[in-house]
């Protein structure tokens, strides 16, 4: 299998004064590039810690991770956010819009750290890609919840990511407008990006090749989708 990435023995522990806190117990995980996988699980079952770390946002405590045939678990500060901001696309619940700047800008943003060429442009294209070629100079909070995900979306893919990280990206939409986005979601995974979404619900979770159920921090079943 060709692996965009692989997890192996990762543990993660939280220090609370004196108190140790395992959240993660020794979890093993392999994505292949072009996959689409749903993370599932009970509220504590260390899902949401499992996608930081995947996305470089936490190190594991113990084990190791490998991103694109990086070994991830012993890079810096530095160069960690460098493979985030090469490698990683991310697509919140809370959008993380930043509310000062427009929808441009916000997608913009990201390649200000990568120092390209035509990133205006590039802006202008993808959130044309994404429906929102009329709300360029709009703001957040002038914008529906299903436009700023939109928009949250446009700036995932402005540095062409390989893989995006998706963490109950409807969870703040009306059913209509969550749908619309799941299926630009699956338009990106049908143009061969990899595909990780956290999320509670079986019915959103069912559009994925596979589907990892979390318990305890270990994982506890994999439920690998007929396609017909």
């Amino acid at each position: 299998m060709d692996s965009i990435l692989s997890l192996s023995a990762i543990t993660k522990t939280y220090q609370l004064s004196d108190l140790a806190v395992p959240v993660l117990r020794g979890v093993d995980l392999e994505v292949a590039r072009g996959e689409y996988v749903a993370l599932m699980g009970p509220s504590g079952s260390g899902k949401s810690t499992l996608m930081n770390i995947i996305g470089l946002l936490d190190e594991p405590t113990l084990g190791t991770y490998v991103l694109d045939g990086e070994d991830a678990s012993s890079l810096g500060d530095v160069e960690r956010a460098g493979l985030r901001n090469r490698m990683i696309g991310f697509v919140f619940q809370t959008f993380n819009l930043l509310p000062r700047m427009s929808a441009l800008q916000n997608v913009e943003l990201p390649l200000h750290y990568s120092k390209v060429s035509g990133v205006r442009e590039r802006a202008r294209a993808l959130l044309d890609r994404v429906g929102m070629s009329d709300r360029l100079d709009h703001l957040p909070q002038q914008l529906s919840g299903g436009q700023r995900q939109r928009v949250a979306i446009a700036r995932a893919l402005v540095n062409d990511p390989a893989l995006i990280l998706a963490d109950e990206p409807t969870g703040n939409l009306d059913s209509r407008t969550g749908l619309e986005i799941l299926d630009l979601i699956d338009e990106l995974n049908a143009q061969g990006r990899t595909i990780v979404l956290v999320t509670h619900d079986a019915e959103l979770a069912s559009r994925a090749d596979r589907v990892i159920r979390l318990r305890d921090g270990l994982v506890e079943t994999e439920l690998q989708e007929v396609v017909a």
